[in-house]
């Protein structure tokens, strides 16, 4: 199919108005690259003919991210069309049963500042005109789900838990504000989550009355206070209230599900248990009584249950359930299904040895598309919901590509789903369930193009046991690279550490480093998901002993490569991947230099610092912690480091940036000098997390890693941001 460029967007500012000629590609510049649109989830009408698409974009000051919605024709024909231009932007859109869309957004009402604005669920009708708001709780609205069958609407929004109704949630806010106090007072475990604060306030849901809220009219005089009007209802625009199903709370929501017909929602919940421990099971929420009881607890020990789905009859409920590993027993992530009254769990085609990551139903219930992690892609695939079903019935639908946000007609007879790759970023996809045929669409973000090509790379290793393990990358060529002209080599190590570089990143892409001119290596080394269990029980518990050796394995069979250049090469990595960087660093000096980002360094450190302590603690034991932990190796480290944190980092604190880089400078084999200079350097970022996600710090990320690699793996002076504000 023939795809289309979209129409220009005025609210996404052109990046090249105000510079010279435009970049090869993108990706030769950062300006150009961090504004590429890129596009996030899907939401299908009920009757299948709207498919809705968010898509991030800068803001007016290209200093941020917003979200707008874009309509997506399922049939392809049409160019796509933007809904929303709200100037802090729209996420989360859900269909109503009668084809009105809703979506969540903060935008100023009149007489109300931008600044004071609060996220509301607004609704823009099926039948045309202006967006208005249907829901709102004092402090805002986090998330919001609609019944595909029946007028149920919940809203998922934080809520004081001393707080005994609506006028006494504001009282408390505005004393807390006006006291200027933040403190928060826990009783468990955890007390933070990736990069924010838990508490006071905690998760609760509510539904959305049917009757419109009384309005506002003014009595006679200007002075006059505004008298209530009785509000008709029969208006579809009128606001809505909300009723509380959940009073004492849900502090450990972790997401929901809502049945077809509206009648009740399935809830993710982490509950603490002994000795600090967590595990997420499912409750059953009635919309009409509140009535709340579990319905699938793994238990201690068992594994944790989350991404509910409720079948279209309503009842069954699907899920994906981790199991509780041990200290020598890898975890493994299964499909699951349960009767919505709790009864008659059972696992889904239990020797299918993939890792699945979502599911969702066909309209007859005998099956559902479920994207799993596979050798290099995230394919979809028809798993039978049957008993008696084995992997033999299991289906892959899809070929090369990572899918996401699968979404089924009506009718069954295709489904819609974002695909990506290491080649194209999220595209919107038909996938005929007949046929297996996928089309492409006409996306509002069309793909960017790229600086070089992608190839598949692989090679042997052989176990401590005699097992030989083929294992598996991608790697990221520049255009003109040969035997003439060989690229400096980059190893980029995932994180995870069970996850697989299947997928396009906008934070870890290797493009922008291949237009500098570096060959890009992308390895899923051992604990990588997608080959099975035994892939992942390789590396568990003993991080440096398999990964290490894969990763080194898979480098020398990409070094005896004619294009690369194995005299200039550096290893990089984040999270894990940063863990794995520093790893390398104690035991080889192959490398020009290391890049370490959000990096793990000290794991008797780490443990009981980040912030779901829980759920390391169950592989990272004391005598894991001893025996691979990268700090031991501090004085064998005889390469350039630079090292990368942020202070917002609650998974892995910025206790282990600054340890490490106080460490390289007064113990490694490579310490300050008698003037304290050091090649190492540290790149610090007070207010980013773990990622970096703001447009100009991913910028200044960038160009202080290129600047670094340039120097010393290509010998080359390469400009540090201006805005670092270095001077010279």
């Amino acid at each position: 199919m023939t795809e289309s460029t979209a129409p220009a967007d005025p609210a996404v500012p052109d990046p090249v108005s105000d510079a010279a000629p435009a970049a090869p590609t993108p990706f030769h510049s950062l300006e150009e690259y961090v504004a590429l649109p890129r596009l996030g989830t899907l939401a299908l009408s009920p009757d299948g003919r709207r498919l809705v698409v968010t898509q991030q974009g800068l803001d007016a000051k290209r200093t941020a991210y917003v979200t707008s919605l874009w309509e997506v024709d399922p049939t392809g024909v049409a160019p796509a069309r933007r809904l929303t231009r709200g100037a802090k932007g729209e996420g989360g859109p859900v269909f109503t049963s009668a084809g009105d869309l809703l979506f969540v957004a903060r935008r100023a009402e009149p007489g109300t500042a931008e600044s004071d604005a609060k996220a509301c669920v607004w609704r823009l009708p099926a039948a045309g005109g202006e967006a208005h708001v249907l829901a709102r709780r004092p402090a805002g609205v986090s998330s919001v789900l609609a019944a595909e069958d029946a007028d149920t609407v919940l809203v998922v929004a934080d809520t004081l838990r001393g707080a005994r109704d609506e006028a006494d949630e504001r009282r408390l806010r505005d004393l807390r504000e006006d006291r200027k106090v933040a403190a928060i007072l826990h009783s468990a475990s955890p007390v933070r989550y990736w990069d924010a604060d838990l508490g006071p306030a905690f998760p609760r849901l509510f539904a959305v009355e049917g009757a419109p809220l009384p309005t506002a009219a003014a009595k006679d005089g200007d002075d006059a206070a505004p008298a209530p009007v009785v509000a008709d209802p029969g208006d579809p625009d009128a606001e809505r209230g909300t009723r509380d199903l959940t009073p004492d709370g849900l502090p450990g929501f972790e997401g929901a599900a809502l049945a077809p017909d509206g009648s009740f929602a399935v809830v993710v919940q982490s509950v603490p248990q002994e000795r600090a421990g967590l595990r997420d099971r499912l409750e059953r929420i009635d919309v009409a009584s509140g009535e709340r009881r579990v319905l699938v607890d793994p238990g201690a020990g068992e594994g944790h249950a989350s991404n509910p789905v409720v079948s279209p009859d309503g009842r069954w409920v699907c899920y994906v359930l981790e199991t509780e590993p041990t200290p020598t027993t890898a975890v493994d992530q299964q499909l699951w299904v349960v009767g919505a009254d709790g009864t008659g769990a059972r696992r889904l085609v239990a020797d299918w040895d993939r890792w699945p990551v979502s599911a969702a139903w066909l309209p007859d219930g005998a099956a559902l598309l479920v994207v799993a992690d596979d050798t290099g892609d995230a394919p979809v695939f028809r798993v039978p919901a049957t008993p008696d079903a084995t992997a033999a019935d299991v289906e892959r639908l899809t070929e090369d590509g990572a899918y996401s946000s699968v979404v089924v007609s009506p009718d069954g007879s295709c489904a819609y789903a974002l695909r990506a790759s290491y080649v194209a970023p999220n595209e919107p996809v038909r996938i005929d369930l007949a046929t297996s045929e996928v089309t492409q669409l006409r996306s509002p973000a069309p793909s960017p193009e790229l600086p070089g090509w992608l190839t598949e790379v692989e090679t042997t290793v052989t176990d401590p046991d005699g097992t030989a393990v083929r294992v598996r990358g991608y790697l990221a060529l520049p255009d003109g690279a040969d035997e003439a002209n060989p690229a400096p080599l980059l190893l980029w190590i995932h994180g995870g550490p069970l996850s697989s570089w299947n997928a396009w990143s906008w934070r870890w892409n290797p493009w922008l480093l291949v237009a500098k001119g570096y060959a890009v290596l992308l390895p899923d080394p051992a604990l990588s998901t997608g080959y099975g269990r035994d892939f992942v029980q390789r590396g568990w518990g003993a991080w440096g002993a398999a990964p290490y050796t894969d990763l080194m394995a898979l480098t020398d069979a990409v070094e005896r490569r004619a294009d690369v250049d194995e005299t200039r090469t550096a290893a990089m990595g984040g999270s894990f991947g940063g863990y794995m960087a520093n790893w390398v660093a104690g035991h080889t000096d192959r490398f020009r230099a290391i890049v370490t980002h959000a990096s793990l360094w000290a794991l008797d450190q780490f443990g009981p610092t980040t912030d779901v302590p829980s759920y390391w603690r169950a592989e990272v034991s004391p005598e894991m912690a001893r025996e691979h932990s990268p700090h031991r190796f501090v004085g064998d480290i005889v390469t350039p480091m630079l090292v990368v944190h942020g202070d917002k980092d609650y998974r892995v604190p910025i206790g282990e940036g600054l340890r490490l880089w106080y460490e390289l400078l007064a113990s490694s084999g490579l310490p300050a000098d008698d003037e304290g200079r050091s090649p190492h350097r540290f790149l610090y970022f007070p207010d980013e997390n773990h990622w970096v996600l703001t447009p100009e710090h991913a910028k200044v990320w960038y160009g202080v890693v290129s600047a670094f690699l340039a120097e010393h793996v290509l010998g080359q002076e390469e400009q540090l941001p201006e805005v670092l504000a270095l001077g010279g």
